[in-house]
């Protein structure tokens, strides 16, 4: 059990970089980019066959990230240039990097078994186990790229692309070309994304052509269970930081879930059930509780 749960821990902290990618466009941008089955598992793509290659597997994660980008860029230059819209650029993108994924890897998928990755290097130096090396490797990437997001968003460029999402038109009519900043943020995640498959696939020693089946919908699960719990805490998610911490944290928490219910004996192939009703129950709750407070006010009021 102790090892079902590490095993989440870390799954939960890699993934999570990933759902800060689709924090970006999705709740800073309110752009529903379903690149990310795509590019994440180009990422992946990518970073196996650099380490099987005999590239450094640190400098195969970087190309990863790269390579995510480019996939955000095709989906910025639909959107942006032919003004396609944001959900259907996605699509388009997403479909695309099915072939090119397979003529990446040149077969479904490419195994690491032999080869040395930053979590295997990590356990040979250290002697830690997989699971504790890649909690280590994962809250190490995960801190740098929250720092970097909230110094990101604080910069001049970064407070324009969250106005973006928050008022388009204003901060159009303020000068600012709201076609770069989107194309910036479609990039920027979609980096993410790639950097997170590239994780992924080093951690777990193979990369599939599938492997970023259903990643939009763990992104959205974690994303809204994170500000679920957010809530909970005194002064809420009311900081930029705050909610970028908690989409990494909802992240661990929904494959704390998963790991708890396999455990119970749910049947694997039901996962992208679990998936569906989690997100949906995460989505209710909110809605649930503001009722509720709505009905305690209406009565204190009534009461006085």
């Amino acid at each position: 059990m102790l090892t079902a749960m590490l095993g989440a821990v870390s799954q939960g902290i890699l993934w999570g970089i990933m759902v800060l990618g689709v924090f970006i466009t999705y709740k800073l941008l309110d752009i529903p980019d379903l690149t990310v089955d795509g590019s994440f598992a180009t990422g992946g793509a990518v970073c196996a066959v650099l380490v099987v290659a005999g590239v450094n597997p640190a400098l195969a994660i970087v190309a990863a990230m790269a390579a995510g980008a480019v996939a955000g860029a095709v989906t910025g230059f639909l959107t942006t240039v032919f003004e396609i819209p944001a959900i259907l650029s996605g699509i388009l993108t997403q479909i695309s990097l099915w072939s090119i994924n397979l003529r990446i890897m040149g077969k479904s998928n490419t195994p690491l078994l032999t080869s040395d990755t930053v979590f295997s290097q990590l356990g040979n130096a250290t002697g830690l186990t997989s699971n504790v090396c890649a909690i280590i490797v994962g809250l190490i990437v995960a801190v740098v790229i929250v720092a970097g997001l909230y110094w990101f968003f604080g910069t001049e460029i970064g407070s324009a692309l969250r106005a973006t999402g928050n008022n388009e038109a204003m901060i159009r009519a303020l000068g600012v070309n709201t076609n770069r900043t989107k194309m910036l943020a479609l990039i920027l995640s979609n980096a993410l994304v790639g950097l997170s498959g590239g994780l992924i696939c080093e951690q777990q020693k193979y990369a599939d052509i599938g492997m970023g089946t259903g990643a939009i919908v763990i992104g959205l699960a974690a994303i809204v269970i994170g500000e679920v719990l957010g809530r909970l805490l005194p002064g809420g998610l009311s900081k930029f930081g705050a909610r970028l911490v908690s989409a990494v944290a909802g992240s661990v928490v929904y494959f704390l879930i998963r790991a708890i219910v396999l455990q119970m004996g749910m049947d694997a192939n039901d996962m992208k059930l679990l998936s569906a009703i989690i997100v949906a129950l995460a989505l209710c709750v909110p809605v649930v509780w503001e009722r509720i407070q709505r009905r305690r006010s209406y009565s204190k009021g009534g009461e006085q």
